[in-house]
């Protein structure tokens, strides 16, 4: 018999743990090929530090080596078409893919020109570059501030965004950036959100940690602020009224990282998916974990979690002795925001709603945590540390001993930091 193959589009948290997931309950059972767009692996939630002197390096991880190691095969460059029946993608290049099992882990993509004005006069966080001339910018700002010149710093997070937690972590930081460079009293910092409630797509639980630090370190904040459009040194919002900058720092709103003719896609282009496993509606192989699928909350957590549960579910169909009981999807947002001086965590439940914007309840209760404490600094890092270290060893992240220990110490210390604050 022919080896099943599975081809898996898109190498960040979903792609990669999928790959990996697949090998190690499958062996050498399965055809596993990689297509992506770019040579490496970036460790996206360590780009906050990186405006602040942290290393790039540190976040880049090339894909040959663990692809190597596991005997997967790499494409390089884009995705043309897809096609369910026959079997195949066609690459950019031309050259046509066969497939039994098809994983779209592309991704999100920003749309700033969804927002008149944002692409032109705001500086966007997406990609390590962007970090780096956020560095630049902020340099600029403090010796504008040191010369006597008062600044003003307006954070901004659009309608439409579906990832709003590291321009929080990014306020935060500067703040405590600006105190430390002893310029803080000559600089507005003000932070505007189209949300109801600070990181609302987690519930409730973080608007008060959130805005009680924003008030006590005399940051501005303005909550369902809904951008409509961007000038030189302004911003407009739907209520009529106006805010003036002079470093405007903001997110976009997402749409998907790849439009996929002929699939089923909501109105910004993300594929539909059956909830726990994900694969594609009205298909028959082909699977969208992380953020090119429709679920309303885009992470890098669940989108591990998503990965976990397509791989469970493809080798599953290809060997039922490999995976006797697939895991599903159980969309758990677990999020650590670094502030510097300390970091906030939160777990939540995201049962849907059916209002992509608000997707956890608010009555949560017992099962959503909160705890503020500068220990949660270390799990980031930790973090920070573990998921590059499986992956370059061509480990799945919640497979083996440091992914698992880290993912035990994570729930230890939420359970004990969390019941702390509640006492």
């Amino acid at each position: 018999m022919d080896m099943p193959r599975v081809v898996i589009v898109g190498a960040g948290f979903a792609g990669l743990e999928t790959a990996f997931t697949l090998r190690r309950h499958l062996g050498d059972g399965v055809d596993l090929t990689l297509v992506t767009d770019r040579p490496d692996f970036v460790f996206k939630p360590g780009m906050v530090y990186v405006p602040f002197g942290g290393a790039e390096d540190d976040l880049r991880l090339p894909l040959e080596t663990p692809a190597d190691r596991r005997g997967i095969a790499v494409r390089h460059g884009g995705i043309a078409w897809v096609e369910t029946d026959p079997k195949r993608i066609a690459l950019a290049d031309g050259d046509l893919l066969d497939y039994d099992y098809l994983v779209l882990a592309t991704g999100a993509a920003m749309r700033p020109e969804a927002v008149p004005g944002l692409a032109e006069h705001a500086h966007l966080i997406g990609t390590i570059e962007q970090m780096r001339e956020l560095a630049r910018e902020l340099k600029r700002l403090r010796d504008a501030a040191v010369d006597g010149s008062p600044q003003h710093v307006l954070f901004l997070v659009p309608p439409g965004n579906l990832c709003p937690g590291p321009l929080y972590e990014l306020a935060f930081m500067l703040e405590q950036w600006l105190r430390r460079s002893r310029v803080r009293d000559r600089i507005c910092v003000t932070f505007a959100t189209h949300e109801a409630t600070y990181l609302q797509a987690f519930g409730i639980g973080l608007d008060r940690p959130v805005g009680g630090e924003f008030a006590e370190r005399g940051i501005v904040g303005c909550r369902s602020a809904a951008v409509t459009s961007v000038e030189p040194n302004l911003v407009r919002f739907a209520d009529g009224t106006a805010r003036v900058f002079d470093l405007l720092v903001a997110t976009a709103p997402h749409g998907a990282g790849v439009d996929y003719e002929g699939l089923p896609c909501d109105r910004r282009g993300f594929l539909l998916t059956e909830p726990q496993t994900r694969r594609v509606r009205r298909t028959e192989a082909v699977y969208a974990p992380g953020d090119a699928g429709d679920f309303p909350v885009k992470l890098g957590f669940l989108s591990l979690l998503q990965a976990d549960a397509v791989a469970d579910d493809i080798a599953h169909r290809i060997d039922p002795d490999a995976v006797k009981a697939p895991s599903r999807f159980d969309p758990v947002g677990l999020y650590v925001m670094e502030r510097f001086d300390d970091a906030v965590f939160t777990q939540v439940p995201l049962t849907l709603t059916g209002e992509p914007a608000h997707p956890a309840p608010d009555d949560a209760g017992a099962d959503h945590l909160v705890g503020v404490s500068p220990i949660w600094r270390l799990g980031k890092k930790a973090l920070g540390i573990a998921l590059p270290q499986q992956f370059r060893a061509g480990r799945p992240f919640h497979g083996g001993l440091p992914g698992g220990a880290a993912a035990l110490g994570l729930k230890g210390m939420s359970k004990a930091l969390a019941d702390a604050v509640k006492e």
